[in-house]
């Protein structure tokens, strides 16, 4: 069967494509006036950190210097109701966790039980616990919302390389020029140039080309084109805004995923921990901002391979662990409150006597966004998650639930 390039594609693949050295996005159209956002850590964010327990009493023997001051000190953590803390590097977070749009979890970790960056990342965006499975859960999902009208609109992926987490068998197209700069229009001319003949990609980037007034007016890095004055101090700040004036978009892309780098706390955490936090901070707040009233039917899903060791190393980090925290946001999320079953801290009740034991799977924590924001059914779930049929989907994550 042919398939034809949209214009949708050709204009996402032309300019909505972006990625750094740090940061990457990935986007996907889908049959659906939802949006959905995941948001991978790589490098396995220390829950303990961010989402703090200070109300354990046995957190400050196994990790001291790590603590941030208490609610109410300077630079203390934010209060999440008497016993967690938000790390002080996320005001935007806790000012929508405020709101009732920030639905923290804890002690969270996939079905696995490794502490390789590599095969964990792997497991997380397949959703299983082994890698008998070639396709990435996210892609899984594409297949399961209603039949598209068009075979031109059956996926679009965006960026370098598309992620694991949306590889599959639903068509995945992909552009990715590596750098924010905007290309001359004499490249964009040499290209046109050169397909000119084909009769697949000639008439589409033409297509696209006219259409370039859509993308110039939501990819610009101008201040003052950025909606609600948020301020931008990182590239997935950037790259966050953009991917949600195309998520706002009528005839925009669903689906988003970002990979953010920089997780990996062995030494130095306090310090090391504030950067990415803050890049992590403005950019969910410019995500936001960019989607203006489409916030309300948006969840994003943060979530990271794994946690990070209870008690502090030598060199003021910690090391590899098991369970952390994940988060989900959204205008119609149940949040203000932290979900968890709490294991507690104390040596026997740590995880192979050094990590946060997991009391939570994170394809719970999928299932139930998949579920409640998306309408999967539980059908469809067990073919996205494949053997997790002892991970029930959370329930009570909408308002509307």
């Amino acid at each position: 069967m042919a398939f034809t390039i949209s214009r949708r594609a050709t204009l996402l693949g032309l300019s909505a494509i972006a990625t750094t050295s740090r940061v990457k996005l990935a986007l996907a159209s889908a049959p659906t006036d939802q949006r959905f956002v995941v948001v991978l850590l790589r490098g396995a964010l220390d829950g303990l950190s961010s989402v703090v327990p200070y109300g354990d009493t046995n957190l400050s023997g196994l990790r001291a210097p790590l603590i941030p001051p208490s609610p109410g000190q300077n630079d203390g953590m934010y209060d999440l109701g008497g016993f967690f803390g938000l790390n002080p590097a996320l005001p935007n977070v806790y000012a929508m966790y405020q709101a009732g749009e920030v639905l923290p979890v804890h002690a969270v970790a996939g079905p696995y039980r490794t502490r390789s960056h590599f095969e964990a990342q792997d497991l997380l965006q397949l959703g299983t616990e082994n890698t008998g499975i070639t396709s990435g859960w996210l892609n899984r999902v594409l297949a399961e919302l209603p039949a598209r009208n068009s075979p031109t609109e059956l996926g679009l992926s965006v960026g370098i390389g598309t992620p694991l987490l949306l590889q599959g068998p639903v068509r995945v197209g992909s552009y990715a020029p590596d750098h924010f700069a905007t290309p001359s229009p004499d490249l964009y001319a040499r290209i046109a140039a050169l397909n000119a003949a084909d009769p697949l990609t000639g008439p589409s980037i033409a297509n696209g080309l006219r259409g370039q007034a859509f993308d110039a007016s939501i990819m610009s890095d101008d201040p003052s084109l950025q909606p609600g004055g948020v301020k931008l101090n990182g590239n997935f700040a950037a790259l966050a805004r953009q991917a949600g004036s195309l998520l706002a978009a009528d005839d925009g892309p669903r689906i988003a995923a970002f990979q953010l780098e920089g997780w990996d706390t062995h030494g130095n955490q306090v310090n090391g921990l504030k950067t990415p936090l803050g890049g992590l901070d403005t950019g969910l707040a410019a995500l936001k901002s960019a989607l203006g009233p489409h916030w309300n039917s948006t969840m994003v899903l943060v979530m990271t391979e794994f946690g990070r060791t209870a008690a502090m190393n030598g060199t003021r980090g910690t090391d590899h662990g098991t369970a952390t925290a994940a988060f989900i946001l959204g205008g119609n999320v149940n949040g203000g409150r932290v979900l968890a079953t709490w294991p507690g801290l104390s040596g026997s009740q740590l995880f192979e006597n050094r990590d946060l034991a997991p009391t939570l799977d994170i394809r719970s924590v999928a299932k139930g966004a998949l579920s409640a924001h998306l309408g999967l059914s539980g059908a469809a779930l067990a073919r996205v998650f494949p053997g997790s049929s002892d991970a029930a989907p959370l329930l009570g994550l909408t308002r509307a639930a």
